[in-house]
């Protein structure tokens, strides 16, 4: 077996049952990959969606657990992998057909352990993308330097992505190194347990990230503004946690840097932002820079 493709899942059925289709559709064969899907404690149609898969592809383990994580899940799951490399996806990643062949490829051309294949993620074009969305996926929207928070594929034109572009959204390592070093449980929510991980892989094990945009699968997950205050305090909250880990990085903001965050976050200068980027949309990025950065404050309170 050489790929075992890690899916964790939550309560997402009907984008889980099109991931699923996705992988049932790649030019790979069959034989030579297998999929193990952790149920983070899934309360609606998983297990029927999942039951009806195994009939289709080959080789599909799954089990459930007590909603722990997304963490946690992929730990289970790459302890029960077989396949030489782990290709991490969420259930919200749809493939394209050459998407295993081009992971596959890179790994074979390059088999030291310490080698991971990045894959490019775009938005499912089918999906409601708004302009919160356009800017989550854009790290250069300000200057050329500063954006969004979710994914930066943009800034890869210009140098080599280190552990801050560990996304597990569409990522491969050799199956040996992630059963050496799973994911941290301590962490939870959005982004930090990756970030976490590259980091620790990078300090460890010299780990390497070759990016591959063949590799390419489509992304569908709207994101509301409540979704993204969400998301914006849990990586403050886990910005603290990270912090007592790993404090010579200094990932929470200090000084002038935090003054001009506290600034941009104020409710008078939120509120005149949000109206010039009405009247001037070319201004809508440093709007939702300046939001980010109030509900990231946030949570660095709770945490």
């Amino acid at each position: 077996m050489n790929i075992s493709v890690i899916i964790p899942t939550y309560n997402r059925a009907n984008e889980l049952d099109k991931c699923l289709d996705h992988l049932h559709k790649q030019q790979f064969p069959f034989t030579d990959f297998e999929v193990i899907i952790a149920d983070d404690g899934s309360t609606d149609n998983t297990s029927k969606v999942v039951e009806k898969w195994q009939k289709k592809l080959k080789h599909l383990t799954y089990f459930k657990q007590k909603n722990h994580g997304a963490g946690v899940a992929r730990n289970k799951a790459i302890a029960k992998a077989k396949g030489k490399i782990s290709i991490l996806i969420g259930d919200d990643i749809y493939c394209t057909p050459n998407f295993l062949h081009e992971h596959y490829k890179v790994h074979k051309a390059h088999p030291q352990e310490n080698i991971a294949c990045l894959g490019l993620i775009l938005w499912y074009p089918e999906a409601k993308i708004t302009p919160l969305m356009h800017w989550s996926t854009n790290g250069s929207t300000i200057f050329g330097k500063f954006g969004g928070h979710q994914f930066a594929y943009n800034q890869l034109e210009q140098q080599t992505p280190d552990y801050k572009f560990f996304y597990t959204s569409n990522l491969s390592l050799k199956t040996s190194l992630l059963k050496e070093h799973p994911f941290d449980p301590w962490f939870s929510g959005y982004g930090w347990e990756d970030i976490e991980l590259g980091y620790r892989l990078t300090q460890k094990a010299n780990l390497k990230i070759i990016y591959n945009n063949q590799a390419l699968a489509y992304h569908d997950h709207y994101i509301s503004e409540s979704d993204f205050k969400k998301r914006m305090t849990g990586i403050g909250y886990n910005a603290q946690k990270f912090k007592q880990k790993y404090p010579q990085l200094n990932i929470v903001p200090t000084g002038k840097k935090k003054l001009i965050f506290e600034i941009l976050s104020n409710n008078i200068v939120l509120q005149g932002l949000y109206y010039t980027q009405k009247a001037i949309p070319k201004l809508r990025p440093i709007y939702f820079y300046a939001l980010s950065k109030k509900y990231f404050l946030e949570g660095l309170k709770i945490g």
